[in-house]
């Protein structure tokens, strides 16, 4: 009997990249390769200058590899043009920064729609539907409020919100709870496993282990190498 085989979000290909300073020749990534099928929670650890947000930005589209293949679904964007990328970026990966990212002069709810103006005119189904994700991560009541009205993890809930906007193949989140204090850090998990659950990906780069074991997966880079790519067991 055939098995059904699991769509992939994202897949590596022998991914390098280096960065040259001066004479010296920088090897950040040596040849790093895993699948993220649909569905998946991966979370990326490593120690400072192992590669992991030279990996970052080459999932996020915000840089190109010296050499190997990068897929979003089933698209090679290693080689695409810089616009190309722009369009990539706007339409199929939602960001979630440490610092979130929000633009001060506009509302939550106008946050959250910052995507959409890449592709045109918002229409009136397009706002209805973040107003939806508003409700969905909490911040129903809090459409109308700027950011320097909201607590830090009202902050996050937004820009988890607006990464949702144009749904995208995956949530890429950097430190996504780095500046929070404990128990916001706690509901912001719970909110992507929750997330997550509902059959959204997420890959997470994080340097908190306690962050990291929320995640169905870890893998570790050491040297621009992955060093360990680990499920939990009850994933």
């Amino acid at each position: 009997m055939a098995t059904t085989q699991t769509a992939l979000a994202a897949r590596v290909v022998n991914l390098t990249k280096d960065y040259h300073l001066g004479e010296q020749v920088v090897h950040a990534l040596r040849g790093v390769s895993f699948d993220v099928p649909q569905g998946d929670f991966v979370a990326i650890m490593g120690p400072s200058g192992s590669g992991k947000s030279t990996l970052l930005n080459l999932l996020g589209c915000l840089d190109r590899p010296t050499s190997g293949q990068y897929f979003l679904g089933e698209v090679d964007v290693s080689q695409l043009s810089d616009d190309e990328l722009s369009e990539i970026r706007a339409s199929r990966i939602g960001f979630v920064f440490q610092s979130y990212n929000l633009i001060p002069q506009l509302t939550v709810l106008e946050n959250i729609e910052v995507p959409l103006y890449y592709r045109g005119r918002i229409t009136a189904r397009d706002r209805q539907r973040c107003r939806e994700l508003a409700q969905r991560v909490g911040l129903g009541d809090r459409l109308h409020h700027r950011p320097a009205q909201l607590s830090g993890g009202q902050q996050q809930r937004a820009a988890i919100a607006r990464s949702l906007a144009n749904d995208p193949y995956f949530i890429l989140a950097d430190e996504p709870t780095g500046n929070l204090d404990s128990v916001t850090t706690q509901s912001i998990l719970d909110l992507l496993e929750e997330l997550n659950r509902e059959g959204k990906t997420i890959i997470m780069v994080t340097h908190e282990e306690e962050v990291a074991a929320r995640a169905k997966r870890i893998i570790r880079l050491r040297d621009g190498m992955i060093q360990s790519d680990q499920r939990r067991c009850d994933s």
